[in-house]
């Protein structure tokens, strides 16, 4: 994975006002912690960085007052309605270290007859050394039968790359088409559940009906 380079500022003020500030620049508000160093506050461009975030696990090169910073993405906060990155937590990388990142899996290929896929997991916990974080995992479903299961430990890694966490996760299923008789058994025990009762039909006149 190439690194992509960002000049940061130092920032020395902070609540809402001065985040509300910095984002009317066009700027994002950030953290940079790790490796035991104390958290710094930077202010990021934002149209850099939101190129930046487009990619999985992108490796930053921060330039932070001249000061050279490797960092990965933490987590990411974006207004819920307009989408805009909001704020971002950076953790401090070195070259040559094992991280812990979650890549998403990219599903190709169309399962064997009328099969259904059912996706468990969208993404998967890998180890992988920090400046050569693969992006995704793509998993081929292309021709599998209905009944079919794949578990974590059955993906096919990017090299340099370790499965972390369970490894009997359930990734994906592909089932069989349901029947008509299955989509009523399914609907009848949801709306049981929900509490909904329907009324029983009767063909019976009602009282005092004449003949």
């Amino acid at each position: 994975m190439s690194e992509v380079r960002i000049a940061a500022e130092s920032r020395t003020e902070f609540g809402k006002g001065a985040a509300r500030r910095i984002r009317r620049d066009h700027k994002v508000p950030g953290v940079i912690y790790g490796h035991g160093t104390a958290p710094r506050h930077v202010s990021l461009p934002g149209h850099d960085l939101m190129l930046a975030l487009k990619t999985p696990n992108v490796l930053l090169a921060l330039d932070v007052d001249g000061e050279p910073v490797l960092v990965l993405p933490k987590d990411v906060q974006r207004d819920p309605v307009k989408g805009f990155i909001e704020h971002v937590d950076l953790v401090v990388v070195e070259r040559g270290e094992a991280v812990s990142v979650e890549l998403p899996i990219h599903v190709t290929g169309k399962p064997a007859g009328d099969g259904l896929l059912v996706v468990d997991l969208q993404t998967v916990s890998v180890v992988a050394e920090a400046t050569h974080l693969p992006e995704f995992v793509e998993l081929s479903i292309d021709g599998m039968p209905a009944g079919t299961q794949v578990l974590a430990k059955e993906i096919s890694l990017p090299a340099g790359a370790t499965l972390e966490g369970d490894p009997e996760l359930s990734i994906l299923r592909i089932t069989g088409t349901p029947t008509a008789e299955q989509l009523d058994a399914d609907l009848a025990g949801a709306e049981a559940e929900l509490g909904i009762v329907h009324e029983a039909k009767t063909d019976a006149a009602p009282a005092g009906a004449e003949g």
